[in-house]
C-alpha cells in the first residue's frame, strides 16, 4: 500500500468512525408496506446519483428512511455534467464551500483533498479541478455506500392509486419501480430542456449547430470558424474548449452591449438569505430572481481569460441574432445591428428553461402543476415567462397543484434541482447551500410519510410493551407487611 492509499484508509476509517458517533444510519422507523399484489414498495425513490441525489440519499438515511432506491440513466462514473458537457476548466464556486458534506467535517472535499495531496497544496489550489470533483463524489458515493443503481432510465411517472408512484424503466429489460413519494434530484436541466431560439430552426443539429449541453466532437472544429452565442460560463467554456482543441477562430456573439462583470447575488450572499429566502413574500421572490437574472451572471474571471488568451478569440456585443441560416457550406448570420458573420459551426451558450411542460416523465399531468404564473402576477417592470414557469413548491420540495384536486399525487414528487429556486431558493443544485437543502428535503418526507401512517404508529405506541423497570428498583412504603408464617 502506497502512502497515499494508507492515508486514504485513515481518512476512511476517521468518516466511519464519525458517522458511527453520530448514530449513523439510525433504525428504520418507517412502515414497511407491499403493493396490493405482493410487489416491493419502497418508500423513497431517487432519480439521480449525481451530487444532488447522493446528498438527499444520505440526508433521508440519516432520518432513519432505510427503504430507499436511487437511480441513474448514465453509466457509472458519468453520473452529472462534471465529465459530460461540463467544459470548465475550474469549479465556479470557492474551494472551501462544504457542499455535500451535510456537517461532517471528514466528508468535506478539503479533507479528502489534503489527505492525498496534503495542507501545502490545499493553500496553493485556486479553485477545485472539475474532474477532481468528479473525483471527490464517486469518494463520497463509494465511502458511503450508496446503492446508485446504473444505467436505468425512468421515462414515466405514473400515479396509480393507495399514494403510490409507478416509474416505468427505459428498455422494457427492468421491471417497474413502486415507491411513496419520488425525489427528482436531476441537477440543472431536471424540470427543463436545453434552450433552442428560434434562429437556428431548419438547420440540422450536430452537423451545423449544436448546444453547449451537447456531446460535441471539438476534434471535428480543428481549424474551423467557430461562433459561439452568448458570453455566460457555459458559452464561454465552450468557446475555451474549441480554441483549445486548435478552432482556426472563435467568435463569442453577445446581444448585450457590454460584458456583464458583477455577480449579483454575492453582494447578499449569506446563511441569512440560505434560510430566509423561503420564508420571504413571493414578491420579494420573484423581485430577487428576476433582477439577478436580468443583470446576468458573468462568467468567471479565470475562465474568461482562459478565451482571452488566445489571439484568434474576439469578443462581440450588441449583437442580438437576427437570422441564422446554411448556404455554401457556411453558416451566415445576420445580427440586429446588421453585421453578418460567416461561420462552419456554430455553439449556442444560451443556457436551459425551466418548463415542466417539457419533461416526458410528467407527460400524463404536465399541464396539472402549478407554477409561478399560475400563483403570482409580476408588477410592471418585473415580468419575466422565464421564472414563471418555475414550478410553486411546497417547503418540502413538492410540486403543487393547479386546481385543488386535480392531481393530489403531486404531493409526493419532490422537486429536487434547479428547478427549486424561484420558491426556496438555490438550496437544490448549487454547491454553496445543497447540505442544507436536503436536510429540509429529508424532514418534509419524514413528515409527510410519519403524518400518513399515523394510524401505524398509534397501534405501535398502543403495542408496545418493553419494560423500562422490572419492580427491583423500589418499595412501597404503604404495601402491608406479609403475615407471619406460624408452626
Amino acid at each position: 500500500m502506497t502512502n497515499k492509499q494508507q492515508r486514504l484508509a485513515e481518512l476512511n476509517a476517521r468518516v466511519a468512525q464519525d458517522l458511527s458517533y453520530l448514530n449513523y444510519p439510525p433504525a428504520n422507523w418507517s412502515k414497511t408496506i407491499t403493493t396490493k399484489d405482493g410487489r416491493p414498495l419502497s418508500d423513497v425513490v431517487i432519480i439521480g446519483g449525481g451530487m444532488c441525489g447522493l446528498v438527499a440519499w444520505h440526508a433521508l438515511t440519516r432520518a432513519g428512511i432505510a427503504n430507499l432506491r436511487i437511480v441513474d440513466r448514465a453509466p457509472k462514473g458519468l453520473e452529472g455534467p462534471w465529465l459530460t458537457y461540463a467544459r470548465m476548466e475550474t469549479l465556479r464556486s470557492p474551494k472551501n464551500l462544504l457542499g455535500p458534506a451535510l456537517g461532517v467535517a471528514s466528508l468535506s472535499f478539503r479533507a479528502w483533498f489534503t489527505t492525498l495531496h496534503g495542507e501545502a497544496e490545499w493553500e496553493e489550489l485556486f479553485r477545485i479541478p472539475r474532474p477532481m470533483w468528479m473525483d471527490y463524489l464517486k469518494w463520497y458515493r463509494e465511502i458511503m455506500a450508496i446503492p446508485v443503481e446504473n444505467d436505468t432510465h425512468v421515462t414515466r411517472v405514473v400515479p396509480c392509486g393507495d399514494d403510490l408512484l409507478e416509474l416505468e424503466i427505459a428498455g422494457g429489460a427492468k421491471p417497474p419501480i413502486f415507491t411513496r413519494k419520488l425525489v427528482m434530484a436531476t441537477g440543472r436541466d431536471g424540470l427543463g430542456e436545453p434552450t433552442i431560439p428560434d434562429f437556428v430552426k431548419g438547420m440540422e443539429r450536430h452537423r451545423s449547430w449544436a448546444h453547449s449541453a451537447d456531446d460535441i466532437d471539438f476534434e471535428r472544429l480543428r481549424g474551423k470558424r467557430v461562433v459561439v452565442i452568448g458570453v455566460g460560463a457555459s458559452a464561454v467554456d465552450n468557446a475555451a474548449e474549441a480554441l483549445e482543441r486548435g478552432a482556426g477562430e472563435v467568435r463569442l456573439l453577445a446581444r448585450r452591449k457590454q460584458m456583464p462583470t458583477i455577480n449579483k447575488l454575492m453582494g447578499i450572499g449569506s446563511y441569512g438569505v440560505v434560510a430566509g429566502f423561503a420564508q420571504i413574500s413571493p414578491e420579494w421572490r420573484w423581485r430577487l430572481m428576476d433582477y439577478a437574472a436580468k443583470q446576468q451572471t458573468p462568467a468567471p474571471h479565470n475562465s474568461t481569460l482562459r478565451v482571452s488568451r488566445h489571439p484568434n478569440a474576439y469578443f462581440h456585443f450588441d449583437c442580438g441574432i437576427r437570422s441564422m441560416k446554411e448556404e455554401g457550406g457556411e453558416v451566415i448570420i445576420t445580427t440586429t445591428n446588421g453585421r453578418v458573420f460567416r461561420t462552419d459551426f456554430v455553439i449556442l451558450g444560451t443556457g436551459f428553461l425551466i418548463d415542466p411542460l417539457s419533461r416526458s416523465e410528467l407527460a400524463p399531468y404536465q399541464d396539472k402543476i402549478a407554477c409561478w404564473e399560475d400563483r403570482y402576477t409580476p408588477p410592471p417592470g418585473e415580468e419575466n415567462p422565464g421564472l414563471g414557469r418555475f414550478p410553486w413548491l411546497s417547503d418540502d420540495f413538492s410540486f403543487t397543484e393547479k386546481g385543488p384536486g386535480t392531481a393530489p399525487w403531486l404531493k409526493d414528487i419532490h422537486c429536487f434541482n434547479y428547478g427549486a429556486s424561484v420558491s426556496l431558493g438555490k438550496v437544490s443544485g448549487d454547491i454553496p447551500a445543497i447540505s442544507e437543502g436536503a436536510l429540509w428535503l429529508a424532514r418534509g418526507i419524514a413528515a409527510s410519510l410519519f403524518i400518513r401512517d399515523i394510524d401505524y404508529h398509534w397501534e405501535a405506541l398502543l403495542a408496545y410493551e418493553k419494560p423500562e423497570l422490572d419492580g427491583t428498583e423500589w418499595t412501597d412504603a404503604d404495601a402491608p407487611e406479609p403475615a407471619q408464617r406460624t408452626a
